[in-house]
């Protein structure tokens, strides 16, 4: 039996399950994708990376602040960009007027995952399809694959509330609280679709701006030149990602080729770069739960159930990345805090992974 399973390899779980391995638990992760990170989320195409989910890091509070020191000083961050440029009806292209360093992995943004994930055991492509009590006193979760059954005495759901809802709703059968699932199902998203748009060394004029955002445009939210994050690209590549509207709109059409392209046609009309509509190589990627419309107000969610049940994630108290590593850090505090009360520290958890992170490159 393991002490602790985290379900979701995102920023929020790999947090969660550091922090509680740090203090001498037995910790589980388990996610149904192929790779860390969640919306963290990097692709690898045409000898080159791209960053189709979290577009960077910039940080707020004190701890997250040092979390991306840490990485910077091991060369996994650097500063991208201090400006955003916005794109409204009434003004072709403002310049920011508050400026700070923005942050991206060279690698892609899943390296700060990857970086969260050394000492953690995890297991990928393993969708966690039903969860019971047992007569022992502890959870038995059930996986796809049929493989095999786990047992734990804790568990902590990192994924996004609508999917924890699907997953959690049957155990009301099994005396979940009825208020415990209605604040879950509170929680809502925003969706989002983002293409990924790669075009011929030759492409000119390059714009001036690496990260750009359109206020209050019907079909786009964003569009950055993703290849100016890495280090000597051999061609411009772009990430655009939809409106909120426009991707509740196409969310459900099977085939989003077309949908991408529209994309790319609305930002070459918006930018005045007719090349954006004619790129050499696209993928497209939907996000049905991109970014919380309607957080839950606090850093957790307790079942409250007799055994430890835990769901956190950026949809708790904010969003965003630092969002979902205090909540990671509050779900970990909340889970020893039902079971053995052993020291946990949320500074000494940066140093300890400063410290192993150290010697894992030694």
């Amino acid at each position: 039996m393991t002490d602790i399973v985290v379900i979701g390899a995102g920023m929020a779980g790999l947090v969660c399950a550091q922090q509680l391995s740090q203090a001498g638990y037995s910790v589980l992760v388990l996610d149904k994708s192929r790779g860390l990170g969640g919306r963290l989320a990097t692709r690898r195409l045409h000898g080159t990376w791209a960053d189709h989910g979290a577009c960077y890091l910039k940080p707020k509070g004190e701890l997250f602040r040092h979390f991306v020191e840490i990485l910077r000083s091991r060369h996994i961050l650097e500063v991208w960009t201090e400006e955003v440029y916005e794109l409204t009806a009434e003004a072709p292209l403002s310049e920011p007027k508050n400026r700070s360093p923005r942050y991206v992995a060279p690698a892609g943004m899943s390296a700060i995952a990857k970086s969260l994930a050394p000492g953690l055991e995890i297991l990928l492509n393993q969708r966690v399809i039903a969860i019971t009590p047992t007569p022992e006193k502890s959870w038995r979760l059930t996986l796809e694959s049929g493989n095999e059954e786990l047992t734990a005495k804790a568990i902590v759901v990192a994924i996004p509330a609508p999917q924890a809802v699907m997953l959690l709703e049957p155990l009301g059968e099994s005396g979940l609280d009825k208020a415990f699932l209605d604040n879950l199902r509170s929680v809502e998203f925003y969706p989002s679709i983002s293409a990924i748009a790669g075009y011929p060394p030759t492409s000119h004029p390059l714009p001036q701006w690496k990260a750009l955002t359109f206020v209050d445009d019907a079909d786009l939210a964003w569009i950055g030149l993703d290849s100016s994050k890495r280090p000597n690209p051999q061609q411009p590549h772009f990430v655009v990602q939809s409106s909120a509207d426009f991707a509740q709109r196409h969310l459900e059409i099977q085939d989003l080729q077309p949908v991408a392209e529209l994309m790319l046609q609305r930002a070459a009309e918006s930018l005045s770069l007719p090349w954006l509509n004619t790129p050499e190589w696209m993928q497209v990627h939907r996000w049905r739960y991109a970014f919380p419309s309607r957080p839950w107000h606090e850093a957790f969610l307790s079942a409250g159930t007799p055994l430890p049940l835990v769901c956190c994630g950026d949809w708790c108290g904010g969003n965003l990345a630092e969002g979902a590593m205090l909540s990671g850090l509050a779900a970990a505090n909340e889970i020893n805090h039902q079971l053995h009360h052993l020291t946990l520290d949320d500074v000494n958890f940066l140093n300890i992974f400063a410290r192993s992170f150290h010697q894992s490159l030694d």
